[in-house]
């Protein structure tokens, strides 16, 4: 008999395929699920979760489960879970690392080069017919420029390494330093912000790093700075982001997370000095898939005995 699986998130078409065929999946897009969408049969039967991590797994849910074994999450960020409710009651939690590093650094580095050199304004400058009417006002080089980077795991670590093959000067910022890294570690955020030209967060989500980005952070990074956020919206206090924006304390946001996606501050969208993104960070066809892969390899290897791929706890 096939193990039970609930299954919360939008999948690449391989990535649903697989889980229909290993597992009998109950599907939805939608969570937290509507009162009475699981009857009590099925919820009695369900022994793994496969979620997206921006749906995650609330405690609730975790409680309604009786029989429930594992949660496999479909990306790196793990805060939607209720890691605490899992570890109650020894729930082992996997995610995806290392698969999307290229992606998520690639759009960080592209979001800078954006912003320094106007491609979107660009565009709607010639669509608009303003071209017509003279030249578009000068962007700004990266090339020689300073870029802090807050967390240097793995997709830190890449944007670092792009940096550098733009001649810019890396810096970095985390919980401690590592040896082993080339780049000068700062161990003072406000210090690294202040001498940074484009500071680019990619640190975890969660309690640890709530309001990370704060207002004395912002205020050091300065007029002249860019604030690109590939995080978790979560780690910059946005009310302060959006006043320093608004009066031109901060130079420029580039964003591809924010605290209420999809629903973004209206403020955010008038702002002329933001660019934003729809969270996508890993969106392409072939890193999706293979993270859908790696969720599913956390879940034959748990039912098949054999050792988690990426166990988390």
């Amino acid at each position: 008999m096939k193990p039970v699986v609930l299954s919360l998130g939008v999948f690449p078409p391989a990535t649903m395929s697989a889980l229909a065929e290993l597992f009998e999946l109950h599907h939805f897009t939608v969570y937290p699920l509507p009162e009475g969408t699981l009857n009590p049969d099925v919820k009695a039967r369900i022994r793994a979760i496969a979620t997206e991590a921006n749906r995650g797994a609330a405690r609730d849910l975790i409680a309604s489960l009786p029989k429930l074994e594992i949660i496999s999450c479909f990306g790196v960020g793990v805060d939607g879970i209720d890691l605490a409710a899992a570890r109650e009651r020894a729930i082992p939690v996997t995610n995806t690392p290392g698969v999307m590093v290229d992606e998520c650094a690639d759009l960080a580095i592209g979001m800078m080069l954006a912003s320094a050199r106007q491609i979107v304004h660009a565009d709607h400058y010639v669509r608009s017919g303003e071209w017509l009417k003279g030249p578009i006002g000068l962007g700004r080089s990266v090339g020689g420029k300073t870029v802090g980077v807050v967390g240097l795991g793995g997709i830190g670590r890449a944007i670092a390494d792009r940096a550098q093959a733009f001649r810019m000067k890396v810096l970095w910022h985390g919980p401690r330093p590592k040896p082993a890294i080339p780049y000068k570690y700062v161990p003072d955020l406000v210090e690294l912000a202040r001498h940074s030209d484009f500071l680019i967060v990619a640190c975890k989500g969660g309690d640890e790093t709530r309001g990370l980005i704060s207002a004395s952070v912002i205020d050091a990074l300065g007029p002249q700075g860019t604030l690109i956020n590939i995080a978790r919206g979560s780690v910059v206090d946005e009310p302060a982001m959006i006043e320093r924006l608004r009066d031109g304390r901060l130079g420029f946001a580039a964003l591809d997370v924010f605290q209420n996606a999809p629903r973004i501050a209206p403020d955010l969208l008038a702002l002329p000095n933001v660019l934003l993104q729809p969270h996508h960070g890993s969106a392409t066809v072939e890193t999706r898939t293979a993270i859908g892969q790696l969720m599913i390899d956390n879940l034959t290897a748990y039912f098949a005995g054999r050792k988690l791929p990426t166990p988390v706890i």
